[in-house]
């Protein structure tokens, strides 16, 4: 039978406490004694001595109990210390010492297990994360402020060329103009990049958000291969044009292959002279016709560079919707031009701007008569309905500083099958037109670095947007 090891009473938090307690009441009864009672005694007997020596065992007391207080905050630090280190094997006693030492200690064992265990399900958390990142098609870069890499998946190397990627540095290897956009990118672009590599020419589109982790500001971007969709596109517009060109030179080569054979028969036997002008007319008329088609296709092809200069709207719209009046005489339309403020100025190539414009008023008034001529032998309420033609003009400055124009008119609205291919090329429904004014006119704006849309509505609206 074992003896069980002796308590040692004083390292309990609460002897100690009474023992200061009692220190400090005898000190401060002494001293009391000392200024009530008239000085004379000596000796053990003198209040003073006694005071003297309670106060020095008070002292003596508190750091006595301040002791056993570093002691337990040294574990604590310890344990914290270990934690931080990643050293899970740290463990103290919970059957040594006293009732309040392993008291302490279980708190601590208990604390340290629950970090460890938070540690761990941290751990496989962002494991779980990664894995997730992996499985995706899309390529996920995060970096910080100081180009440092500091996520990314598996979609990301490949896309990149990468084995190994910790700095956005290492993209010179790939491209150098490609560590330039992604270092000088910020939250909220979206663009492309293109660069080549052993695999050919790569297509990404970027997306850039940002978020801050440890009041840490990362950027996160988004890749996407669409080297595909580029090609779908291009052979989509391709196959279209193909078809266009077909149709054109088909229609112009038959009739002209066809007269020609007939001349030449027509030669074996009797033929007059106003037979043969006639059909060497149609030759010449429809080698024209093609030739004209060409044409058409050279210009939408060879849009010169813009060359962007300072220019005030409003003196700019007025001369513009002047000059579309005075083309269409005999069609009466009202412009509404509305420039806010009045010295709005727009910086881009005021010739190729001019261009659009143009257009855009031009096809406005030639709807007017399409719908007029549409309209005969309607009833006369539809036709005073139609009489009052206006085509309005506005330009003005949005939230974002961005200029942009719009022009309306009120004429027959553009049905919904025909709206998703007014910009093809050649595409067109009017008996003699090319079918690129609007082809070019959108083209224009890209180079402008601005758009040009359409948007639906009572009223046919046409938007130019200057970024």
């Amino acid at each position: 039978m074992g003896f069980e090891k002796p308590k040692d009473i004083s390292q309990y938090y609460v002897f100690r406490t009474i023992v200061s307690l009692l220190t400090a009441a005898a000190a401060g009864i002494m001293w009391t004694l000392f200024f009530l009672k008239p000085p004379g005694a000596h000796g053990w007997g003198d209040p003073l001595l006694w005071a003297v020596l309670f106060t020095v065992l008070l002292s003596l007391t508190v750091y006595w109990q301040q002791r056993l207080y570093r002691r337990h905050t040294r574990k604590v630090l310890f344990m914290l210390d270990a934690i931080e280190n990643s050293d899970t094997s740290v463990h103290f006693s919970e059957t040594d010492g006293t009732e309040d030492n392993r008291l302490v200690n279980r708190s601590l064992n208990r604390v340290a297990r629950i970090l460890h265990n938070v540690k761990s399900e941290t751990a496989q958390r962002e494991k779980y994360y990664e894995l997730i990142l992996d499985c995706v098609n899309t390529g996920i870069v995060v970096l910080n402020d100081n180009g440092a890499v500091y996520q990314k998946n598996n979609e990301a190397l490949r896309l990149l060329g990468l084995e190994v990627f910790t700095h956005v540095r290492q993209l010179s290897r790939v491209d150098a103009h490609l560590t330039d956009t992604l270092t000088a990118c910020r939250p909220g672009d979206k663009f492309q990049a293109a660069f080549g590599n052993e695999r050919g020419t790569v297509n990404l589109s970027v997306r850039v958000s940002d978020i801050t982790v440890r009041q840490e500001h990362l950027r996160i971007l988004a890749l996407n291969d669409i080297n595909n969709e580029l090609d779908e596109k291009e052979i989509d517009s391709w196959i279209r044009l193909t078809r266009v060109l077909t149709h054109e030179i088909m229609n112009a080569v038959t009739p002209i292959t066809s007269l020609s054979d007939t001349l030449l028969k027509l030669t074996e036997a009797r033929i007059s002279k106003e037979e043969m002008r006639h059909g060497l007319q149609t030759i010449s008329t429809t080698g024209k016709g093609l030739l004209a088609f060409v044409e058409s296709y050279r210009r939408f092809t060879r849009i010169p560079t813009p060359e962007p200069s300072l220019f005030y709207l409003k003196g700019f719209i007025n001369r513009m919707a002047e000059l579309a009046r005075h083309q269409y005489p005999d069609t009466p339309v009202t412009c509404n031009v509305s420039i806010v403020p009045d010295d709005l100025i727009l910086y881009a190539d005021e010739n190729l701007i001019s261009q659009v414009i143009i257009n855009l008023l031009k096809n406005a008034i030639q709807a007017f008569e399409t719908g007029a001529t549409a309209a005969t032998g309607t009833n006369a309420e539809t036709s005073a309905a139609t009489t009052e033609k206006h085509i309005n003009i506005r330009a003005y400055c949005n939230e974002a500083e961005a200029v942009l124009i719009e022009i309306s008119n009120n004429g027959p609205a553009i049905p919904p099958d025909i709206a998703g291919h007014i910009f093809i090329p050649f595409f067109t429904t009017k008996e003699n037109g090319s079918g690129i004014g609007l082809s070019i006119s959108r083209q224009i704006m890209r180079l402008s670095g601005g758009s040009l849309s359409l948007i639906a509505g009572k009223e046919t609206t046409f938007v130019l947007k200057f970024n």
